[in-house]
């Protein structure tokens, strides 16, 4: 469980330093990357809390 934390905070502090990078070059890569960084992330934490949520059913 620490494991997956410390994995979406360090996800999510790389999508907002590759904000940071867009703010302050304004190149649009790092924006995209940015958001695919999100978009996983967003995934993983879905699919990680529906094994915790079945696991809680069975």
């Amino acid at each position: 469980m620490l494991l997956f934390r410390w994995a979406i905070t360090m996800l999510l502090l790389m999508a907002a330093v590759s904000f940071l990078f867009y703010v302050g070059t304004g190149q649009v890569r790092y924006r995209r990357f940015g958001l695919v960084i999100v978009k996983w992330t967003v995934i993983a934490a879905l699919f990680f809390f529906a094994v915790l949520f079945i696991q809680r059913i069975l």
